[in-house]
């Protein structure tokens, strides 16, 4: 008896012949039955109706009861997959080092890294003077930072170019206000200057004694930029720009070679930037070039010039542009890389003599070097013919090395730094999966036939052998919005579905830019829907191609993913066995329509107005909240966060309320919060990794594995 067939005989042990008739409703006591309150709104000659409005109040304690009892309800639901959740963490655990190092970042005279302990959630970050020889000093120790709190993530984390003074942000609730602090590298002290309502990120000035940040409005739209001394009294600190444009948020960054504080302000459409120099941040903003329809770009500096990516004249996939430093006006622009078709140019890193361009098309990344002193070009290479690879941290510009990361769904992590001179690559580290043999497992790509002809581009990844008669259960992924492209990475944790003999895979739909500019244009707006044609359409490829089939197939999609999961079940409900929304964003209609929510009115841009009646006809055609019929559901897991700024708690809670009270079936519905997180989920690794077991026991227990 071969190998192969020990395998094959090994998996095949584990897969039910039939996935078991899964718990339901019936076996459980009555879930909790929202109250219903109708609201009523007319919009374009519509009156609709909300039962269900009045759990946006989280101060009204009948809110919150109503959560904590889904929670009990959800904690019922699962009870009986606890050893599984259990054996599952165990699992993904005992697959990571947990007392790690990374990759140290040289900048200046220091090394910087950070690394974790065992049993430590949190990261600790360190540095060493001259060499990794050198006695390690811990600047910040983020455990002993958040002792005492239940949440703790940074925003910003910015050490001054001499090395004394670190800027950071914290976040103790999720809601992603943070409170921006200023630590004495040199004594420990953790300066009296607490800045609050800051957005993400810092920016030192050259001078080692400003920062720039940025503050939200009342709707934590990132407004306004402002330069803040060093120990002084923030009520002093001076506003040097203010976006009033609801549709753009601003920032403020540092180009790379510390020539020049760059404050930024764009939308979805369009962008303006301004420039300060970095050695005189007292000075006045000076504008590259303004605002324009549908024209967006960003820019770098290099020697004695900004480069400029952008889609300006008709450049879909971007193209970069060149213009000397003292005269950065767009007249000034001059092409240096044209664009090409079929080719995203995703993003850029500049070097004192080489420029490096980011690349994706046909749904894989290449990384692109021009020597810009002999213009000579060259792509890196790579095996695999389903991968990822991109830029690591590169945070110093006279050098010849470019530090990147490759992986695959077969291949961890791994970090190199690359020569640009010789074509020499070094693997500086690979991420350490204990117990893990990748001769297992494969992977591959196929294309599913969209509604419209557009072919679908589905990475998937399984222990090996596969037959395709149909037998084998599923996970399929995606998101599919805002131009972010899922790539088909390496996961520790999904190594828990592969040995139970699931496949994973990840449908690489229209509203993504995998394919190119045009396959985000596809995918958004007026377009919208293709989305989740697309997702159908290769939920079905799938199912024919005999990967899977309807009684074994699970999906799971987050935030924007998680309308997608909303939308796919009010389209095809029949297609699915069991369903995970993470953070779902499913009542489009009244969320765009009120312009107080974080990220409503940016976000006209991407989904529509409802003030406008075409864009309010077509989301109202979609919207997983509006669409909800009296017909049979599959079984569903919805997760919330209660501090989420992005997807209010609401949105999901309203969403199942109303699956409850109209679905016709028995399947189990169930509603998770967690009440001290937002948008992400537990902040802590060991929290997080806990919630990745609960999902997968969800996930394994509704196409019948349990073990």
């Amino acid at each position: 008896m071969t190998r192969t067939t020990l395998r094959a005989l090994a998996l095949l042990a584990l897969l039910p012949a039939a996935p078991a008739a899964a718990q339901t409703a019936r076996d459980l006591p009555a879930p909790p039955v929202a109250r219903i309150v109708p609201r009523t709104d007319t919009l374009h000659g519509d009156v609709r109706v909300d039962n269900y409005f009045w759990l946006r109040d989280r101060r009204n304690p009948e809110v919150i009861s109503y959560l904590e009892a889904e929670n009990r309800y959800t904690d019922t639901a699962m009870a009986a997959t606890r050893q599984l959740q259990e054996t599952l963490y165990q699992e993904i655990l005992g697959r990571i080092r947990q007392t790690d190092l990374s990759v140290p970042d040289r900048i200046g005279p220091y090394f910087y890294y950070t690394r974790t302990e065992e049993g430590k959630q949190y990261p600790i970050f360190a540095r060493r003077r001259g060499g990794m020889d050198a006695p390690e000093e811990v600047y910040f120790d983020q455990n002993q930072m958040a002792q005492g709190a239940r949440y703790y993530t940074l925003g910003a984390f910015s050490v001054s170019p001499d090395h004394r003074w670190l800027a950071f942000a914290v976040d103790t609730a999720g809601s992603e206000k943070f409170i921006l602090m200023v630590k004495n590298l040199e004594t420990g002290e953790v300066l009296p200057d607490r800045i609050e309502n800051v957005a993400f990120g810092a920016t030192w000035a050259a001078d080692n004694r400003h920062l720039f940040y940025a503050r939200m409005d009342a709707a934590q739209r990132p407004d306004r930029i402002f330069r803040h001394a060093v120990g002084s009294d923030p009520s002093a600190d001076v506003q040097i720009y203010h976006e009033p444009d609801v549709l753009f948020r601003a920032g403020v960054g540092r180009t790379k070679d510390d020539r020049f504080i760059v404050v930024s302000s764009g939308s979805f459409t369009s962008s303006e930037m301004y420039v300060i120099p970095a050695d005189r941040p007292t000075e006045s903003p000076r504008l590259v070039s303004p605002r324009q329809k549908d024209v967006v770009y960003s820019l770098a500096h290099q020697g004695d010039r900004f480069i400029i990516r952008t889609n300006a004249d008709g450049a879909t996939n971007f193209k970069l542009m060149w213009a000397p430093d003292g005269d950065p006006s767009r007249a000034a622009w001059r092409e240096l890389v044209p664009q090409r078709d079929g080719v995203l140019l995703e993003g850029i890193d500049v070097f004192r003599d080489h420029l490096v361009m980011y690349e994706r098309g046909n749904a894989l990344r290449n990384i692109r070097i021009r020597n810009v002193r002999t213009g000579d070009e060259h792509t890196i290479a790579f095996a695999e013919p389903v991968y990822t690879a991109g830029g690591g941290s590169n945070p110093e510009y006279d050098t010849n090395t470019l530090r990147f990361s490759y992986q695959s769904m077969v291949t961890p992590s791994a970090v190199y730094d690359y020569d640009m001179n010789t074509r020499q690559r070094e693997l500086r580290k690979q991420t350490e999966v204990i117990g893990y043999d990748p001769s297992l497992y494969a992977s591959e790509r196929t294309w599913a036939r969209a509604a419209d002809g557009a072919m679908v581009p589905v990475s998937l990844v399984y222990r090996k052998p596969l037959a395709r008669d149909g037998a084998r259960p599923m996970l399929l992924y995606a998101y599919g919005s805002y131009g972010n492209s899922t790539d088909p990475t390496f996961s520790s944790a999904n190594l828990s579905l592969l040995d139970r003999g699931v496949v994973f895979a990840i449908a690489h739909i229209r509203g993504g830019q995998e394919m190119g500019r045009a396959w985000y244009d596809q995918g958004k707006m007026l377009n919208k829907r293709n989305t989740f044609t697309d997702f159908v359409a290769a939920a079905e490829h799938l199912v024919r191609e005999g990967y899977t089939s309807r009684e074994r197939l699970a999906i799971r999609g987050g935030s924007a993913g998680g309308l997608l999961m909303g939308a796919v079940v009010n389209m095809r409900p029949d297609l699915f066995r069991a369903v995970v929304a993470d953070v779902p964003f499913v009542d489009v209609i009244n969320t765009m329509a009120d312009a107080s929510i974080p990220l409503t009115a940016g976000e006209w841009e991407q989904w529509g107005n409802p003030a406008n009646e075409a864009e309010y006809r077509y989301m109202l055609s979609y919207s997983p909240y509006d669409n909800v019929e009296r017909k049979a559901y599959p079984t569903m897991l919805v997760t919330t966060g209660l501090n989420d700024p992005r997807v209010a708690y609401w949105e999901p809670a309203k969403w199942v309320a109303r699956l409850r009270s109209m679905k016709t079936d028995a399947n189990l519905l169930l509603l998770r919060t967690n009440m001290g997180a937002g948008h992400g989920g537990s902040s802590g690794r060991y929290d997080a990794l806990r919630e990745t077991a609960f999902r997968y026991a969800f996930i394994l227990h509704n196409l019948g594995i349990d073990r």
